[in-house]
């Protein structure tokens, strides 16, 4: 086995224990005995378990937002670049199961290399661009874009989560209801929203009862 397939080999290896045991749970000598080689060679590649562990992330978040970008930069109705970005995302889940369990989990080391609110919080970036100009044109506030894209976009990544758990129902019905709360809430959106009175004044009670206790 050359160098660059043995390389590679340990990835697939430690990226399977990652997502089953998650990065504390895994250790360089289980990596290198699934693999079937010393622990030495498993230092002599990657410096130790941090090393695996920040390539694996590092290659994920490239793919997964890869895919987002290239959804989203499609053109189009904004409501088709929803729908575009919601199918990507459960695209990836579906044919990258190992990778997304890693990019959920938090770990220091992944502070480094990126993690998926990281990664959400790119693709929000480029949603932002979306809606601000969809909000000029419909007169509403473009300032207020980049808080609805953080909505919008971790709406749909928490969405992902679940549904790696349970896939079920099927990922284009998913994606549907997905698009069908978060355009039909966009459609509907008043110019200046407020919090009902009734919500308010129990607010305050609560934070003043609190407050005395």
């Amino acid at each position: 086995m050359s160098g660059h397939q043995r390389r590679e080999q340990l990835l697939q290896v430690a990226r399977s224990l990652f997502a089953e045991k998650g990065f504390g749970g895994t250790s360089v000598e289980e990596i290198a005995a699934r693999a079937e080689v010393s622990k030495p060679v498993v230092y002599e590649h990657f410096g130790g378990k941090e090393g695996v562990y920040a390539v694996i992330v590092d290659r994920e978040v490239e793919t997964l937002l890869a895919a987002l970008t290239r959804s989203l930069r499609q053109g189009g109705h904004p409501r088709v670049t929803v729908e575009r970005a919601a199918m990507a995302l459960l695209d990836y889940i579906e044919t990258n199961t190992d990778g997304f369990r890693i990019l959920v989990r938090d770990s220091p080391v992944a502070q480094a290399t990126g993690t998926f609110s990281s990664l959400i919080g790119d693709v929000a970036t480029q949603v932002e661009e979306v809606l601000a100009e969809a909000f000029d044109r419909q007169g509403f506030d473009p300032a207020t874009a980049p808080m609805y894209a953080q909505m919008l976009v971790g709406m749909i990544a928490l969405t992902g989560q679940w549904w790696l758990e349970t896939q079920t129902p099927p990922k284009d019905e998913v994606a549907a209801h997905l698009v069908n709360l978060s355009w039909n809430g966009l459609s509907g959106l008043t110019h200046q929203p407020r919090l009902t009175r009734a919500a308010t004044r129990r607010h305050q009670r609560d934070r003043g009862a609190a407050e005395e206790a």
